[in-house]
């Protein structure tokens, strides 16, 4: 039998496990592009890659329950795989910084998943 319950509980950690991921790596691509080393068309990529995080119209749409910004993410993960020779030690610093201050407690399996892919 389900227990309803532990089956919310299990589906709103992975909507934070989800929405921490997604803000990490908007962390990540912005901190990137303040560096004055990143290059141009990398700035390019990350502008891209954000504006099609807070277009209205995507590919799969925000409000469809537990997959609406799943695309979204896919997007930003390849942007920064993309630059990842410009995600270096002071851009993940200030990322987990950021998620310090925007997050009551940071998921750092998410931040490790984030990392393990650049």
């Amino acid at each position: 039998m389900i227990n309803l319950k532990s089956t919310l509980q299990y589906i709103q950690s992975k909507a934070n496990n989800l929405s921490q991921s997604l803000a990490y790596s908007v962390f990540l691509m912005y901190y990137a592009w303040k560096n004055t080393d990143t290059p141009a068309w990398a700035k390019q990529i990350i502008l891209g890659s954000i504006a099609y995080l807070l277009a209205p119209i995507d590919g799969i749409p925000d409000l469809t329950p537990f997959i609406g910004f799943t695309d979204d993410l896919s997007i930003l993960s390849l942007s920064l795989i993309a630059i990842k020779f410009y995600v270096h030690d002071e851009v993940k610093s200030k990322a987990k910084e950021a998620m310090r201050r925007h997050f009551k407690t940071v998921d750092i399996k998410s931040i490790e998943d984030i990392e393990g892919k650049l």
